[in-house]
């Protein structure tokens, strides 16, 4: 069943995807200085290494796990590839890194972010190899982080594993599009500075972003509670039904 899920997830993200190229986030090819490019991939480094470690881990316990892994990965492709105009003439999108980082925990999503980003810049136009990693600290590491550390600490104080799940994956996808603002400031400011130049990035990115959110969040939880349903054992292996409701590592 969920490899089947898989494949149908891959081929409507490849049908969907090819379409004009993307210029907001993920931001594009060259639209960052060579300082900055070289800064947010040395950022980005140590969390794709120790992601790396991570997934290593977590294989060679539970082996099972390799096909809802992949699912995860599947499904950030393909949610991150659906793009629509922003106001600027940009892009918007889901990030689809909310499920992965519920199930897997926040750091394997850096490893996961990093394959998904890397072919869409070769194979879709999206993206770019040069901004490869600050589109994955934005999109890899920041939102994963807030995902993972508000569904841990909303099931903790007692809410329902449904509203948690909506706003933890709703919220992430907002925050990494502050990170990209955050990102495209520190370039592109002018006389009133870089506190300006973010709010006018946000501002025009929350047109379109914000609906997303909402829509990835929902779609999120149709997607846990379908794998509560048909992969209950991996979610228990997980952990993510334990304690606190989440991956406890």
């Amino acid at each position: 069943m969920a490899k089947k899920i898989y494949l149908t997830v891959l081929v409507l993200g490849l049908t969907f995807s090819f379409s004009q190229p993307a210029y907001a986030m993920h931001i594009m090819e060259g639209f960052l200085p060579i300082k900055w490019a070289a800064f947010w991939f040395l950022a980005a480094i140590p969390f794709v290494f120790h992601g790396l470690r991570c997934i290593e881990k977590k294989v060679q316990e539970q082996p099972s796990l390799k096909m809802l892994l992949a699912f995860a990965g599947a499904f950030a492709f393909v949610l991150s590839a659906l793009k629509l105009p922003s106001v600027t003439g940009s892009s918007s999108h889901p990030t689809g890194v909310g499920l992965g980082a519920i199930l897997f925990g926040p750091t394997p999503m850096a490893v996961i972010s990093t394959i998904v980003l890397l072919f869409q810049a070769l194979l879709l136009a999206h993206g770019g190899i040069s901004t490869l990693g600050a589109n994955v600290f934005s999109m890899g590491i920041m939102g994963p982080l807030i995902v993972y550390g508000l569904h841990r600490g909303m099931v903790k104080a007692g809410c329902a594993r449904n509203v948690a799940v909506f706003l933890a994956a709703a919220v992430g996808n907002l925050v990494t599009y502050l990170v990209t603002s955050l990102q495209l400031s520190l370039v592109y400011h002018e006389a009133g500075g870089i506190t300006a130049a973010f709010a006018k990035f946000a501002a025009i990115f929350a047109v379109t972003q914000i609906p997303l959110a909402i829509a990835e969040g929902l779609l999120t939880v149709v997607v846990i509670n379908f794998l509560m349903k048909y992969n209950l054992t991996e979610l228990q292996a997980l952990s993510v039904l334990g304690k606190g409701g989440v991956n406890d590592e």
